[in-house]
């Protein structure tokens, strides 16, 4: 028998992410290569359906991120594949690599507005299904434009290597970087660090690749997207397949679970030629918005999608993850380490803000930070509060 939905309240409460999990993240065309970013993303939501049932609300919307799939509405196919009711409606939005936590942002605001009880919200993406995309009768082409004619337009990698130059971020800090994610990646999975965020697919229950790596290796692969250039395959983070959502309800009704309270987000444009540099200005509006310092903050998330990127912004922020920061900035590696599935990357970042700071016992109060650089030059970025 179908629950009745009951009505939301009049006015708006404060949003709280109360459950969040993941898929393992898989490299293109291993893992995961025939599984579609549907029936990756129905797991994660199947899943946390589940965990959400104790408040005894339905569910009234899902909210996912894609970049690449085959279009359509991919959070409504995913929503019908989790098995949740046909009344749940579901929405696909883009912003490319940023697309998970924008979508996490969207779920706030409807739950905060009033709207809405109990949003499910995230990202998917299956780089190895992804369709082959053309013109109708001319060549294939790798990606949609970023920007339109006369606006800079570059590749990603091509991007991370002039911000790179352009910050300083030399080739020893970025293979050092890398080694550095690897190595908190693989301690974090020996530890049993991922267990508890992460939903088995295919039988797999683990990350596919973070390995431990060697600086001395890694300073002989050549450079992978400009000639002479510092940024390699080795520190920049694979085309990956995974999904990961989080929940996220009003306050009033989280009945006592523990989460992360989300105080306020920010999504900012900058120079479509330097497309990386986006955290930095959509941190700062973050930061000045809320009167929050960095230095209160105990927990950085940041899509490592190159490590001469996510170097330039750390600098930039006052951040050191090479020294005194290393545990504060994705303290068990991140995405050069684990992948980088694009439009679930995002929430890959505040699933693992969970795990640290919720499931990790931090204090209420404790403040964590979630940001991504987006292509054709933007910034997204999200400020979280233990309760």
């Amino acid at each position: 028998m179908k629950r009745p939905r009951p009505a939301p309240a009049a006015t708006g409460d404060t949003p709280v992410v109360v459950a969040a999990r993941r898929t393992a993240i898989g490299t293109a065309g291993h893992a995961f290569k025939l599984v579609t970013a549907d029936r990756l993303a129905s797991a994660v939501i199947a899943a946390l359906a589940g965990e959400v049932a104790c408040l005894g609300e339905p569910v009234d919307d899902v909210v996912l991120g894609n970049c690449m799939g085959p279009g359509g509405n991919l959070a409504r196919v995913s929503a019908l594949g989790a098995g949740l009711d046909r009344s749940v409606p579901g929405v696909t939005i883009d912003r490319q690599c940023g697309s998970g936590l924008a979508a996490i942002l969207i779920a706030g605001q409807a739950v905060r507005s009033g709207e809405m009880n109990v949003v499910i919200a995230g990202g998917t993406e299956s780089a190895s299904t992804a369709p082959v995309r053309a013109h109708r009768g001319g060549a294939p082409y790798e990606r949609a434009p970023f920007a339109p004619a006369g606006h800079p337009d570059p590749d990603m990698g091509a991007a991370a290597e002039a911000l790179g130059v352009e910050r300083g971020v030399a080739r020893d800090r970025q293979d050092r970087y890398a080694c550095a994610s690897h190595a908190k990646a693989v301690a974090a999975r020996e530890a049993g660090g991922f267990d508890g965020e992460i939903v088995p697919v295919e039988g797999r229950g683990h990350d596919q690749r973070p390995r431990l790596l060697r600086p001395a290796s890694l300073a002989r692969l050549p450079a992978a997207f400009v000639p002479g250039g510092a940024v390699t395959a080795g520190n920049s983070a694979p085309n990956s397949d995974g999904a990961a959502a989080v929940a996220v309800v009003p306050e009033r009704l989280r009945a006592g679970l523990p989460g992360l309270r989300l105080l306020a987000g920010a999504v900012v444009g900058c120079d479509p030629a330097l497309p990386g540099w986006g955290p930095v200005p959509a941190v700062r509006r973050l930061l000045e918005r809320t009167g929050v310092s960095m230095e209160r903050i105990e927990a950085v998330e940041i899509v490592e999608a190159f490590a001469a990127q996510t170097l330039a912004v750390t600098d930039a922020l006052g951040l050191d993850p090479l020294g005194a920061d290393g545990e504060r900035v994705c303290g068990d590696g991140g995405a050069l380490a684990l992948g980088h599935p694009w439009g679930a990357s995002g929430a890959v970042v505040v699933t693992r803000l969970f795990a640290r700071l919720v499931r990790g016992g931090a204090p209420p109060g404790t403040l964590g930070l979630a940001t991504a650089a987006v292509g054709g030059g933007l910034g997204v970025a999200a400020l979280f509060e233990v309760v």
